[in-house]
């Protein structure tokens, strides 16, 4: 049974996309109320979130982007679409928002500490992902070679730019892929399973956590099964 609801407050949002972009997607960080702290949480694991005393716009579930490990609050990667979406990238500093969770499986980061980790997922399907990064940048000497692979509709819609450049620093790879050749992009085209296959990371000693669209899922899992993976290298979080 799910603890009963409880609220935060928001403390910041940033745009992610380029200004340019037909799409907003922001980085959203909630924090708890006066007196009261965060609730505990696995990486990958999500909340529900919703306006206070009111019942639209309906309640959406967001995964948590930040970590376990980082300072008292929650991050979200939302993109401004669908009505609550839209209402929380609207929000003014210090705005309440009610929330239901944290819930669902979420990533085991115990079971990753001595081995490989690739870190897959497209557009915000990221979210998740970063919450593991940040933990794995704090203890890198626990974890081997650690890539991510990440996909976008086009570079205007790349999230955490600067983030995961400065991921390079810390013995990351990041690899970003786009469906479409465009003037100016010298990176991988094609979905980010095309990506992988063609890097053939070893399955040896290696998990791989997906998250994103089912399609880009079962694609995924399909390119990492003729590499050599089985199903219990290749983690999910719901």
């Amino acid at each position: 049974m799910l603890p009963s609801p409880f609220r935060m407050k928001l403390e910041s949002s940033q745009l992610l996309t380029d200004p340019r972009c037909d799409d907003s997607v922001h980085l959203i960080r909630l924090i708890p109320l006066a007196g009261e702290t965060r609730r505990p949480f696995i990486h990958g694991q999500c909340v529900r979130l919703g306006i206070p005393s009111l019942r639209k716009p309906a309640p959406a579930y967001f995964a948590i982007a930040s970590s376990p490990d980082d300072e008292n609050g929650y991050d979200f990667v939302v993109k401004q679409s669908g009505d609550m979406a839209q209402y929380l990238c609207q929000l003014e500093k210090g705005a309440e928002i009610e929330l239901d969770g944290p819930m669902g499986k979420g990533f085991d980061l115990e079971a990753m500490r001595h081995r490989n980790v690739l870190l897959v997922g497209v557009g915000t399907g990221i979210a998740p992902l970063r919450s593991l990064w940040r933990s794995i940048v704090r203890q890198r000497g626990d974890f081997g070679k650690v890539s991510i692979h990440a996909g976008f509709l086009t570079s205007l819609h790349r999230l955490l730019v600067d983030e995961t450049n400065a991921l390079t620093s810390h013995d990351i790879e990041v690899h970003t892929t786009l469906p479409q050749a465009e003037e100016g992009w010298s990176g991988p085209i094609g979905y980010v399973q095309h990506s992988l296959e063609k890097l053939a990371p070893s399955p040896v000693n290696t998990v791989a956590c997906l998250a994103g669209m089912t399609p880009m899922i079962e694609g995924c899992k399909d390119v990492l099964h003729r590499l050599g993976f089985n199903d219990s290298q290749i983690l999910l979080n719901f």
